[in-house]
């Protein structure tokens, strides 16, 4: 019986073109080869399919841009090849069919591979306004793909952006469910992580959202795929997820720019629903070609903006290597004030400035003198007017830098008291900055708990003393909305407080501490 072998071409201008053979198969761009493929990622001699004792074979010839089976670069030597397997050159795919006699089948072979889009993004933009047929687009794909550039101008975080443009993508394609996958990591094999989730009108969330082994196939072999399943088929079952998920049609979509692979946008639909076809598979590669800038954009300003925190924070930790009792009180204070801001669900644009503020609340002590900064014991009236200046100078610093000046209420209102009694402003109430108010607590409570060389015994007091404090000065030295919530989250400020003060007596009892009341400190 013979064995043929039949490669289908599945991308760009070779989609729909066959090669057949009984023994061997060359593929490259030399006109004297069996696959001639004019594109510029195949070498002239780029690989071989060769029929051996137990089947077929696909060696790489050492080509420039490699060979890839199923999404992974080939090494050295020879691969088997099944029934539906994606063979790769280049740029270029192919579908492993059957000739006159049955190949052997692979893993998953009921996975079958309807049509690939083209991985360059350029390819990806110009199907925005135009189907395939190059008809207009539908009115609702359209705006769709107008919403993607909406969500991009108008998103806070890379994970808002994530999920507004996956639920565009499950709305518009009507998919049962969809997941976006990012790549993380430098290492050669791409590290595919769940970032965003998102189901169809109706349908109920399942257990199993994407399949990682189709998601993998996509990234590695950088091409968008149109997948469908044959149920009850007798040549092979499909992956767990596939399965259990009930995915009867599924969009494998790359999410790339001209730099680099981002991650793969995962669509599927039941058997209840009509499969995907090829128009879908080019409308979500359109989408996935124009919110990819977006993505590579947001991860590069969440970069920018770690390295901007990580600078700032080393600089408030450089102010308080000045103090030997203040040693973390800006990471303590920042930590307390986020979780804070998080109980009174604070819109992620402030929750940014707490972050951004917390470790700069203190940067005017800069300008302070040591002998008072770091004096044991109460301050004369003239070395508290002076230390009280820190909150000004902290402003006047930071005044020199347009892009903290949102920053600036925190550092230069931190010390204000709802009373209106504290300082540099004396601003009561409403008046005082919302961030500040919530700062304000967090810095209190922790030089009420830390150890401070004015402190009695210089020695901070226990937990739950400071938390009967934060309650009773409600209203006078705090918002009250600000430490009622801060009480309410007393079990999570005591785990933190564990985590970056170990050794902390959490369950010293009120009456263990000296009694009296809080008396704020400008050193603080």
């Amino acid at each position: 019986m013979k064995r043929t072998i039949r490669l289908r071409g599945i991308s760009g201008e070779i989609k729909g073109q066959v090669w057949e053979s009984e023994t061997l198969l060359r593929a490259g761009r030399l006109a004297s080869l069996e696959i001639v493929l004019d594109d510029s990622s195949v070498s002239r001699r780029h690989a071989e399919v060769r029929l051996g004792d137990n089947g077929w074979f696909v060696r790489d010839l050492e080509s420039t841009n490699g060979t890839y089976v199923n999404g992974v670069r080939m090494g050295p030597g020879e691969h088997p090849l099944h029934m539906r397997d994606i063979v790769q050159f280049g740029k270029v795919a192919m579908i492993v069919e059957g000739g006159e006699s049955t190949l052997a089948e692979g893993p998953a072979s009921n996975q079958h591979i309807v049509a690939a889009a083209e991985s360059t993004f350029e390819d990806g933009i110009r199907r925005l306004a135009f189907d395939r047929n190059h008809m207009p687009r539908a009115g609702e794909q359209m705006f769709a793909l107008l919403r993607a550039g909406h969500h991009f101008v108008h998103m806070q975080s890379e994970d808002q952006l994530l999920n507004a443009v996956l639920n565009d993508a499950v709305s518009v394609l009507e998919a049962q469910r969809g997941a976006i996958v990012l790549a993380e990591g430098d290492g050669a094999e791409p590290n595919l992580q769940l970032r965003a989730l998102a189901v169809g009108q109706g349908e109920p969330p399942g257990r199993f959202h994407f399949s990682k082994k189709l998601a993998h196939r996509c990234y590695a072999g950088g091409v968008s795929l149109l997948y469908s399943t044959l149920n009850n088929d007798s040549e092979g079952s499909a992956t767990q997820s596939m399965s259990d998920g009930g995915m009867a049609s599924v969009l494998c979509v790359l999410l790339r720019t001209p730099r680099k692979r981002l991650g793969v946008l995962h669509l599927d639909r039941n058997l209840a629903q009509a499969p995907f076809n090829e128009d879908h598979l080019f409308l979500a590669d359109a989408l996935a070609a124009h919110v990819s800038a977006a993505i590579e954009s947001a991860q590069l300003l969440k970069k920018q903006r770690d390295m901007f925190l990580k600078t700032i924070t080393i600089l408030a930790q450089a102010v308080e290597l000045r103090d030997d009792y203040t040693g973390g009180h800006t990471q303590r204070v920042t930590r307390y004030a986020i979780m804070l801001a998080e109980k009174l669900e604070v819109p992620e644009d402030q929750l940014e400035l707490v972050k951004f503020g917390g470790p700069l609340h203190d940067i005017g002590k800069i300008g302070i003198d040591d002998a008072i900064l770091r004096k044991p014991g109460k301050l004369t009236a003239d070395e508290y007017a002076k230390m009280q200046k820190h909150t000004t100078m902290g402003a006047e610093i930071l005044q020199t830098v347009p892009d903290m000046h949102p920053i600036i209420p925190i550092v230069r209102n931190h010390h204000e008291r709802w009373d209106g009694t504290g300082y540099p402003d004396k601003l009561a109430g409403e008046a005082i900055p919302f961030l500040a108010r919530i700062v304000a607590v967090a810095d209190a409570f922790d030089a009420m708990t830390s150890h401070r060389p004015y402190h009695e015994n210089q020695k901070g007091k226990p937990p739950a003393w400071a938390f009967n404090e934060v309650a009773k000065q409600a209203g006078r030295h705090f918002d009250p909305k600000c430490a009622e919530a801060f009480v309410a989250i007393r079990e999570q400020i005591v785990r933190a407080m564990l985590e970056l003060m170990p050794g902390t007596d959490v369950d010293a009892p009120v009456m263990q501490a000296v009694h009296g009341e809080y008396v704020p400190d400008p050193r603080n």
